[in-house]
């Protein structure tokens, strides 16, 4: 449950400059803006902080993946090695939805996946995005986590 706080302000009036008695009336008044507590803010911010840290990661992770594919098929690494068939297994996913956007270029043995490149394009975009909707809904940044409950 919220605390709630008041403020008592006391009024002391005169009736009249004649009487002697001294009226007292004492007026509670509750705030109209509602404060939430630090530890709360504090939570909420360090929650939408890591959830950009997770975005992040997950683009890095994606974008390593895409970057090894890239320059083992440039290489032209033995698609049988374990490396090369675990990179390709994983990042082949990701490539999917742009195969075929254009051409793959074949050089001998050299080859270069333009759908792996305009993958890695397309996901940090796609991740910058989300980041900045996120952004634009409840703007927070790492300072501002940090400094959250020494300035309330």
């Amino acid at each position: 449950m919220a605390e709630q706080s008041t403020n008592v302000q006391e009024v002391t009036t005169v009736s009249a400059p004649t009487s002697q008695q001294v009226v007292r009336r004492v007026k509670t008044v509750v705030p109209a803006i509602h404060t939430e507590s630090p530890q709360k803010t504090y939570q909420t911010k360090k929650a939408i902080f890591r959830s950009y840290q997770a975005i992040w990661y997950l683009l890095g992770f994606i974008e390593i993946l895409l970057a090894f594919r890239i320059i083992l098929k440039f290489l032209g690494a033995n698609q049988f090695s374990g490396f090369a068939n675990f990179i390709y297994a994983l990042s082949a996913p990701f490539t999917l939805p742009f195969v075929g956007i254009f051409q793959t270029s074949v050089s001998l043995d050299l080859v270069f996946e333009w759908s792996s490149l305009i993958a890695m394009a397309v996901y940090g975009v796609v991740a910058y995005g989300i980041i900045a909707l996120f952004q634009f809904v409840k703007p927070t940044n790492p300072e501002e986590v940090d400094q959250t409950v020494d300035s309330q």
